[in-house]
């Protein structure tokens, strides 16, 4: 499902417009960046946990011709799923 599909799937859920249902999903996305970037974290009960996670500078091997490339530090998003979803994914 991609992000158009998303739309049209909450709209018809709702009853909604396309459009109202289109503003809702990019302001949703839109507040959950916005709180990460800012080093909070957004945590919706049952369905998972976004947040920023700090990855420490290390060197790594370029694998095609075997020489060390050293990668900064940097901060990158994360997702961790609640209980409820996994429990939805799981087979049996």
């Amino acid at each position: 499902m991609n992000k158009g599909e998303l739309i049209d799937a909450v709209a018809r859920n709702t009853g909604e417009s396309k459009a109202l249902a289109s503003k809702m999903v990019d302001e949703t996305l839109d507040v959950i960046v916005r709180a990460t970037v800012a080093g909070g974290k957004v945590q919706l009960t049952g369905f998972g946990t976004f947040e920023g996670r700090d990855r420490k500078a290390r060197t790594a091997r370029n694998p095609q011709t075997g020489a060390e490339v050293y990668v900064p530090a940097t901060r990158v998003p994360a997702f961790k799923a609640g209980k409820a979803f996994k429990d939805a994914v799981r087979p049996g």
